[in-house]
């Protein structure tokens, strides 16, 4: 059985390492941090006396709290209130004491479930990442893979002058649209007539063939096209592939996850306008395409958590060759179960690389 991989993280600040910590100390961390992730709220030192495995009064253990403090691995919101791990805190236990194994045998079965083929695969990958968030009570998320689409059919409508929505059916069956600019006083006819000739010439191919091609004729004079229509057929094509290529596909499922039983509706919400910043989002992800395993993301190391307190959970998945086709992971608080949803994400992202491979 596969061990789950986590990639290394560099934090911004100088992180002690677990073996600089004594015995004590690092018992005492953990169990700080696994009191944490169950309740989300601070961990008291009479809390953990009371617990009666460490040995200490409620005195020692504060002292202890106090070293770790400042260390920068765990902060007080208020004075009486306990202690909380830090973000630097919770990297040094992500990384140096947390152990993951691997998926229930009940999550792999759900997770296999959800990849079963049979559908399209951005429906696959949808369904996935919906699966994927239920298991982990996190947002779900997958990075579709960049492919283009292959022409069916391509129509015309007119909107305003200078103005037309074009409708592109894929060979998939997928339909698109996009608004694309013309010369103004553009007849009608020549709309048509540049449908016509995407139907009967380009279609079977994808847009950027298709864009070749139609190059390589007009400049052959082997199409039977004015100087009108092959400039609208060139401009609606060269329209759809750059904003193809600009804008590749994020699915986000189970945002209401991150609702329910909330301790900090504040946090959630700010969480949730950062999952509406998809640019920056896809940013974290392409970061973690170029991982060789799980990459993990934890509050402040990533500009987009520096309010909202959350971690994001991501693992890259191969197609064809072994090369990276797109990434799947999950978004939640700090808090979440790491050991549990880390060994989720990369037995998904396995998952997915065995069926689309």
């Amino acid at each position: 059985m596969a061990q789950t991989r986590i990639a290394p993280y560099i934090f911004p600040m100088q992180s002690p390492s677990v073996a600089e910590l004594n015995d004590r100390a690092r018992e005492v961390f953990r169990q700080i941090v696994d009191g944490y992730l169950a309740s989300g709220a601070p961990v008291g030192s009479r809390t953990l006396a009371k617990l009666g495995s460490l040995g200490l009064s409620p005195a020692s253990i504060r002292n202890v709290m106090q070293d770790l403090e400042e260390l920068g691995l765990l902060s007080s919101p208020h004075t009486s209130a306990g202690r909380l791990p830090t973000d630097l805190g919770l990297r040094m236990f992500v990384d140096g004491m947390m152990q993951a194994g691997e998926p229930s045998n009940e999550e792999r079965a759900a997770i296999e479930g959800g990849v079963a083929g049979g559908v399209a695969l951005e429906d696959m990958l949808a369904r996935t990442t919906s699966v994927l968030s239920g298991l982990s009570q996190c947002a779900g998320l997958v990075l579709v893979p960049r492919t283009e689409m292959i022409i069916r059919q391509l129509s015309f409508v007119p909107l305003s002058p200078g103005r037309a929505l074009a409708i592109l059916v894929g060979h998939d069956g997928s339909v698109e649209n996009r608004v694309v600019a013309l010369p103004d006083g553009l007849p009608p006819t020549v709309l048509e007539q540049a449908a016509n000739y995407i139907n009967a010439r380009l279609a079977g191919l994808t847009l950027a063939d298709a864009s070749e091609r139609l190059r390589s004729e007009v400049d052959g004079h082997r199409a039977a096209l004015d100087t009108m229509t092959a400039g609208a057929i060139a401009a609606g094509l060269a329209a759809w592939s750059s904003d193809g290529a600009a804008r590749p596909v994020l699915i986000v499922r189970g945002q209401a996850n991150l609702v329910e039983g909330a301790v900090d509706l504040d946090r959630v919400r700010q969480l949730l306008d950062d999952l509406e910043d998809k640019e920056e989002l896809v940013r974290l992800l392409e970061l973690a395409r170029g991982a060789e395993a799980t990459k993990i993301f934890i509050g402040a190391e990533s500009r987009l958590f520096s309010l909202s307190g959350s971690s994001l959970i991501a693992a890259p998945y191969r197609g064809p060759g072994g090369r990276v086709v797109g990434v799947v992971g999950v978004i939640g608080p700090t808090r979440l179960n790491y050991a549990r949803v880390i060994p989720m994400v990369d037995y998904t992202a396995r998952t997915l690389s065995r069926l689309v491979a």
